[in-house]
Order: structure tokens, then sequence, then C-alpha cells
């Protein structure tokens, strides 16, 4: 009975692992690590240097005190005395995220519903021409119908 469990459990953790969103999941957080990169290079090679024309080119170093006086310990990083808000932080964030949504709208998203749009015009017009296809042999079946039925009733009126 245990075994019957294990082979069960195994084979259930099996079906999901293959199932379709699983994987591309799996490929999804793969792709996603490796755009990071990317975004963090275009953040440090383009956006700071732009950033750092009007001032630093480290947006981290934009903050604001609101408690005087800020201090910052060299060696661990942190708020040695007074309250500072790290708004560059959140800028630098904040324009990473866009950069990322950006990218991935324009050449993902964007690119794929044009495709898929194409593709559903395509099968749409086939299927039109299905329909036009089989609207023209009804009508060749009409005709023939009404050709048989003339047929016959003239022929029945002749024997009469």
């Amino acid at each position: 009975m245990v075994s019957e469990k294990k082979v069960g459990v195994l084979e259930g953790f099996k079906v999901f692992l293959m199932r379709g969103n699983v994987i591309d999941l799996a490929v999804a957080v793969v792709i996603g690590a490796a755009f990071t990169q990317i975004v963090n290079a275009v953040v440090k090679g383009l956006i700071n240097p732009v950033v750092g024309a009007f001032g630093t080119k480290d947006l981290n170093k934009y903050t604001y005190c609101l408690k005087d006086p800020c201090k910052i310990d060299p060696k661990t990083g942190e708020a040695a005395s007074g309250i500072p808000i790290m708004w560059g932080s959140v800028l630098s964030a904040t324009l990473s995220f866009l950069i990322t949504a950006a990218v991935v709208y324009f050449l993902m998203v964007l690119p794929m519903a044009k495709y898929l749009a194409r593709r559903a015009a395509r099968e749409a017009a086939k299927e039109g021409a299905k329909e036009v296809v089989e609207l023209t042999e009804l009508e060749v079946l009409k005709e023939i119908r009404d050709a048989v039925v003339a047929q016959r009733d003239s022929g029945s009126g002749r024997e009469r």
C-alpha cells in the first residue's frame, strides 16, 4: 500500500512537471534573470550617465535628510545619525522597472500580438473561403435539385 502511494505521488509529480505551464514558467524565470543583467547594464551605462549630466552618476547618492544631521557610516553604508530619505534609490528602481516594461512590451508583447493578429486574420480568411466554397456548393446543389424537380414535374406532365 505504501509503495502504491509513492508511485502515485511520483507519477503525479511527473505529470505536474511535464505540464506546459511549469516548463514555460521555468523558461520565463531563466530569461528574466538574463534580462535583468541587460536592464542593469542599460541603467548603469546609459541612464545613470544622462542623469549624471545634471548631477551625480550614482542615483543612490540622491538623498534627503528628514532629521539633521544625516551621516552615513562608511563601513556599513547605513545611517549613523539623522533620518535619510533615499529617493535616488527609488528613482533608480523606477527607471529600471520602466525600461524593463518598455523593452518587454516593444520587443516581446507587441510583436507577438501582431503575429497572433495576422495568424487569426489568415485563419479567418481561410474559414471565410471555406464558407464561400460551401455556399457555392450548396447553391449548385440547390440548382441541381430544382432542375431535377422541374424535370420530374415536366416529365409527369407529359404522361398525363
